[in-house]
């Protein structure tokens, strides 16, 4: 299992930088305005396949991050700037989470 999450840790990372960018933009913004659909979209597909992935490595919380990450860049899902900061550090927590997996393998 621990080659598995090897294998898979730079893409894992990818997304979670996806979904850090995605918060940020959130957060920087008075309104979402500024977070282009596109940006959106691929931090919902990172979010979601984040999910997946996490469970199948027992991480239950990270899996449970995730969710939430997902549901709130769904496009008709209202995002704040205080809800960015709030979105930033849960993207936060899950890149701390993953490589805290990544150095106990």
């Amino acid at each position: 299992m621990d080659r598995i999450w090897v294998k898979f840790l730079p893409e894992t990372r990818e997304r979670v930088a996806t979904l850090e960018a995605a918060a940020e933009a959130a957060a920087e913004a008075a309104t979402a305005k500024t977070l282009s659909d596109s940006g959106r979209e691929a931090a919902q597909a990172a979010a979601h396949k984040l999910a997946g992935v996490l469970g199948t490595f027992n991480l239950t919380h990270g899996t449970d991050i995730a969710r939430e990450l997902e549901l709130a860049f769904s496009s008709d899902s209202a995002l704040s700037a205080s809800s960015g900061k709030h979105l930033a550090s849960l993207a936060a927590e899950l890149r701390t989470m993953i490589e805290s997996r990544k150095s106990s393998s």
